[in-house]
């Protein structure tokens, strides 16, 4: 493979990448119906991981969890390396910034937990 065969790949998987873990286009030679049943599978997964990790979270935003965490995912793709738990935690942080959430009690170092 050639040095520009291998950057159009390159661009190519990309592209294919925006349009599945964000809100980029299907590319050019991809059927559509079949990205979106791939792109709605694989949000569907990470926002139950989120969840499974996160039920505090999820029990809050209740009906709300699922269209808030499919906005989230939108315009936040998760990173290469990003662990899970760093994602469910930016979640939060992110819900609790646009005031989805209550913020989270400051623990004191005098209270014990229950």
């Amino acid at each position: 493979m050639t040095q520009p065969q291998r950057e159009r790949l390159a661009a190519a998987q990309a592209e294919l990448l925006r349009a599945l873990l964000a809100d980029g286009d299907v590319p050019e030679g991809f059927d559509p119906d079949r990205v979106r049943v791939e792109k709605r599978a694989l949000r569907a997964k990470r926002r139950g991981i989120v969840a499974a990790l996160r039920p505090d979270v999820a029990a809050e935003l209740g009906e709300r969890f699922r269209p808030l965490f499919d906005a989230y995912a939108a315009a936040h793709p998760k990173e290469v390396g990003t662990r899970f738990r760093e994602d469910a935690a930016r979640f939060a942080e992110w819900a609790t910034a646009r005031g989805e959430l209550q913020p989270p009690k400051k623990k004191r170092w005098w209270r014990r937990a229950t």
